[in-house]
């Protein structure tokens, strides 16, 4: 399998070149990478919790799908060992689409002359990423109060995963509290 390139190259968010050929099938990308990430929501998902924690990145940057996934495996797997399936709910609230493009430079003996490539090639689809502002939520979890400290330190551990800091923010699920619920009774009875 061939190795990933490293990816200081796709971090920063900017509109890609796009071909334009008058050749209309020429004119877009016909091949879209496979997904990695194939689960975006996790736990259970009709349960109202307390507690609304958020993953928030503090740049605006691209994230690659394997970086999505792999934080993703590493909160999952700690929330389930530490809490039941059903004590939570995890959300992944974007989705990678950004199409990654890469031209294969050549290698080996002698290739340095032709390797230096041109500036902006087109190239041929090699992963996908999400691209991020600054204060977006990208990952929720939803909790009652005795697993708050639980759910931060598995979205500390997303966030040691990514290209980036993240902060997390906690607040309070307006929905979730008695009174909110007496009035969406009320509301449902009358």
């Amino acid at each position: 399998m061939a190795r990933l390139r490293r990816f200081r190259s796709y971090r920063p968010v900017e509109r890609p070149y796009t071909r334009i050929s008058k050749f209309k099938k020429k004119s877009f990308i016909r091949m879209s990478p496979p997904r990695k990430v194939t689960r975006f929501d996790m736990g259970d998902t009709f349960k109202q919790f307390t507690h609304v924690l958020d993953l928030v990145p503090k740049d605006t940057l691209q994230i690659r799908q394997e970086a999505i996934e792999s934080a993703r495996q590493t909160s999952i797997r700690l929330l389930e060992k530490k809490l039941a399936k059903n004590a939570f709910h995890f959300k992944i609230r974007k989705y990678p689409y950004h199409i990654l493009r890469e031209k294969s430079l050549a290698m080996g003996a002698g290739a340095d002359r032709v390797s230096t490539g041109m500036q902006k090639p087109f190239g041929k689809p090699t992963g996908v990423a999400v691209q991020l502002k600054a204060g977006d939520r990208f990952f929720t979890v939803q909790v009652d109060k005795p697993a708050l400290e639980t759910a931060k330190l598995a979205l500390e551990r997303a966030g040691k995963k990514m290209p980036c800091s993240f902060s997390i923010i906690v607040s309070e699920n307006k929905a979730a509290t008695p009174a909110a619920a007496a009035a969406a009774m009320a509301t449902a009875t009358a």
